[in-house]
């Protein structure tokens, strides 16, 4: 039997081509990958945030204890993720490049680490910190592992909706932390990462629809079509922008935070609305196989991509809202983790002001 080569950042896939296993011994960095380092860091950065947001004092060592456990446990979800999810990511070209569809690390060995790991940033977390935090560490690693990996994601077009909460949970893990509580503020930034979820993740399936069909995965443009993912997205975008701009009410965020929720949020509601004025999604992906995900038409521009391939069509307004809602949440809670480090004072306006 012919022995497939090892693929070079040169060589291109076409479209359809599926994942092929490689013929290399496994690197740690490939172990890393498994881990999902770039949601890794989305989730370290907000539990980082909800752990100063508390304002209430914490020995360094433990703070960092409290955020190496919660990214370790991120690190777990991802890899037993990674493990389930190997069939339907070798026929993704987002994903079919990932450690166990390649052939780098074995299924049981990416469920092993991530059991493993998984055991190890509960028990740390709740012998050196507290048993809140534990607690709710170990339900976001089932409900995301077990949850929405072996459930929601292949049986319900509401599988980003629910299944985000997984992603919403670091901020208050990160507040239990501190305080060995979590009220409604720390919850208040769960929401928030719960109502930015289903927007920031189908404007992204509004341009690899096609691929989530071929993995037979029920993302809401391969259900509903992209007409309603459009109106899904806008509406959903509604009811974010607010609950965004809130913690400047609710004694949580101070001017910095009103200033970037509500100038982001005029921005955000922007693309939200090209997007659903637009005809995003409702032809297929126009990327060649080698453009990267998150490469928006300006920048192939810059790598010069023709004009028209570089624009995208109507997909650019879905990219576009991808890329910037990345950029909202970040800003939002590093203008929360600004003010908690520099100690400005949060705004007490008299509207709606929630205890710490």
């Amino acid at each position: 039997m012919p022995r497939s080569p090892v693929l070079t950042p040169g060589d291109v896939l076409t479209p359809d081509a599926e994942a092929a296993p490689v013929v290399r011994h496994a690197r740690w960095q490939d172990y890393f990958q498994l881990m999902k380092p770039r949601v890794m860091s989305l989730v370290v950065f907000t539990a980082l945030t909800g752990l100063l947001a508390a304002r209430t004092p914490i020995h360094p060592l433990l703070g960092a204890v409290a955020v190496f456990c919660i990214a370790v446990g991120a690190g777990a979800s991802g890899a037993l993720n990674m493990w389930y999810d190997a069939d339907i990511d070798a026929k993704m070209r987002r994903t079919r490049g990932r450690p166990v569809p390649m052939g780098l690390v074995k299924g049981e060995e990416a469920a092993t680490l991530g059991v493993v790991l998984s055991l190890l940033s509960v028990m740390l977390m709740g012998m050196a910190i507290n048993w809140l935090a534990a607690g709710l560490l170990a339900f976001t690693i089932v409900f995301y592992a077990v949850v929405y990996t072996m459930w929601l994601k292949r049986w319900t077009a509401q599988n980003i909706v629910i299944g985000g909460l997984a992603g919403a949970l670091p901020p208050a893990i990160g507040w239990a932390a501190a305080t060995g509580h979590a009220p409604l503020n720390a919850w208040l930034m769960v929401l928030i990462i719960f109502l930015w979820t289903p927007p920031h993740f189908w404007a992204l399936s509004l341009y690899i629809s096609t691929d989530y069909a071929k993995a037979g995965v029920p993302m809401l443009p391969v259900v509903k079509g992209a007409k309603e993912t459009r109106k899904q997205i806008l509406l959903y975008s509604l009811v974010l922008i607010p609950i965004c701009i809130a913690p400047a009410v609710t004694g949580l965020g101070g001017w910095l935070y009103l200033a970037v929720s509500s100038l982001g949020g005029l921005v955000f509601l922007t693309l939200a609305w090209r997007v659903f004025a637009s005809a995003a999604g409702d032809a297929a992906d126009p990327r060649p196989a080698d453009r990267d995900l998150y490469e928006v038409g300006e920048a192939a521009a810059k790598r010069g991509k023709p004009a028209k391939e570089a624009l995208g069509g109507d997909a650019r307004h879905a990219r576009n809202l991808f890329a910037f809602s990345i950029l909202y949440l970040f800003a939002l809670f590093a203008a929360l983790l600004a003010e908690a480090v520099l100690g400005l004072p949060i705004l007490h306006l008299p509207v709606l002001e929630l205890p710490l």
